[in-house]
């Protein structure tokens, strides 16, 4: 079956499974492979479960009827996917980055929600897998797209931007993460950079710009459209954080009439992720007061800077992900605020041969300011000698905080996805 063939049968089932845990009636089913699993072997549990349909590509799970054999189910799903895409005259603005990108992709989302119908990536479907998923979910009323897309070596992004075709980028910014992938810092640039280096291609590509960050200064030149935001100079908007305790607030001085808002969002190191958040909705026609109601109205979840109550205690709790670069503005931020104030730090992964390096200058950090206690757990950290409380796992972290019994304190629980540090509240 051609991939138009494959198209007329999902414009009549648009709903693609890859795990038949979530699978629905009327889906169609993507047997793809891992290095753990075979989903062709799920082919035929997928049918009984409601499947119209299933695509694999070994021969031996066939259903007549039921299956289309094809020779790779993961590059069949990437050009459905693209495909779909072309079906679009639409904006496409693809997000990347090393910290931020999340966030902000849902102030975006946020903003030009109040104005559009507006498409984006749900939870963290933002890699080979997750792209494609997320381009099929776009219906036909849509009027935007926002495609987040995240990497941990060279050559991923550029592989997106083929399967998205964005027309718009922005890059949030480019820190020490997964430099065990890119290989070194000037890896993440050039890694990350791949998105722009594609805009850089079209006849009409736009990217948005953080012009405080001289590196993408670089990265973006000779992109037809340059749209810059930042603190200061001559950019379209500038703006200021003026308070951030317990949540940001931003002063907009450039690119709209003067206006605070009032953000739920934790930490200064959030400002140009809401300056973002402004410049694409000025360019796209939002008015200023829907910017401002979309970015005041959203709520982080998933534990990603989310402030939570915690008896007498507030925590923010930013355990979705940590690199060198995140975790020095989360603790620099915490440090900053006022009052008795705890760290519970799980270990960053993915840093190569620089990581003992890159944890140590935590502990270093961390030795430079005043605090309640301080825990530090699993991975490298347990590698160090330090001065702080030294534990294996987040269940060590929640018995040992448990014991704390901390009232009225301030409370940063960070960490690598791997380290669970969610758990340290469960």
């Amino acid at each position: 079956m051609s991939v138009e063939a494959l198209y007329q049968l999902y414009l009549e089932h648009p709903s693609v499974q890859t795990d038949t845990r979530r699978l629905k009636p009327g889906d169609i089913f993507f047997a793809l492979k891992g290095d753990n699993f075979n989903g062709n072997t799920f082919a035929a549990k997928a049918i009984e479960a409601g499947a119209v349909h299933a695509v694999i590509d070994e021969e031996a799970f066939a259903i007549p009827g039921k299956t289309t054999l094809v020779t790779d189910v993961l590059d069949t799903l990437q050009q459905l996917a693209l495909h779909h895409r072309r079906q679009f005259n639409i904006p496409f603005l693809a997000i990347t980055g090393s910290n931020g990108k999340t966030t902000t992709k849902e102030l975006i989302h946020a903003v030009l929600s109040t104005r559009y119908k507006t498409y984006t990536t749900e939870g963290n479907l933002n890699n080979h897998i997750g792209i494609p998923l997320t381009l099929l979910k776009i219906k036909q009323d849509a009027e935007m797209a926002v495609v987040e897309m995240g990497a941990n070596h060279r050559g991923e992004i550029a592989s997106y931007c083929r399967i998205a075709e964005p027309t718009h980028g922005l890059i949030t910014n480019c820190g020490k993460a997964h430099l065990e992938g890119f290989g070194g810092i000037e890896g993440v640039r050039k890694g990350k950079g791949e998105l722009f280096d594609y805009l850089r291609t079209r006849t009409h590509g736009y990217a948005f710009v953080m012009w405080d960050y001289d590196y993408l200064h670089d990265m973006s030149k000779g992109i037809s459209g340059v749209i810059k935001y930042g603190t200061n100079g001559d950019v379209h908007v500038t703006g200021t954080a003026v308070r951030s305790e317990p949540f940001l607030e931003v002063h907009i001085a450039r690119g709209m009439q003067p206006a605070n808002i009032r953000t739920q969002l934790v930490g200064d190191y959030n400002l140009p992720n809401v300056l973002a958040a402004v410049t694409v909705g000025k360019t796209f026609e939002v008015t200023e007061q829907q910017i401002i109601q979309g970015i005041e109205q959203y709520t982080p979840s998933n534990s990603r800077s989310q402030l939570v109550q915690s008896g007498t205690n507030q925590v923010i709790l930013d355990a979705y992900n940590a690199n060198p670069s995140s975790m020095r503005l989360a603790i620099e931020n915490l440090a900053r605020q006022q009052g008795d104030k705890i760290l519970i730090l799980g270990a960053m992964a993915e840093l190569g041969p620089e990581s003992l390096q890159e944890h140590q200058g935590i502990v270093d950090l961390i030795s430079q300011h005043t605090w309640k206690a301080v825990a530090l757990v699993g991975g490298d950290f347990l590698q160090l000698k330090h001065p702080f409380t030294s534990l294996r796992d987040a269940a060590e972290a929640r018995e040992w905080l448990h014991q704390l019994d901390p009232q009225q304190s301030l409370l940063l629980v960070k960490g690598s996805r791997s380290m669970q540090m969610e758990k340290v509240l469960a």
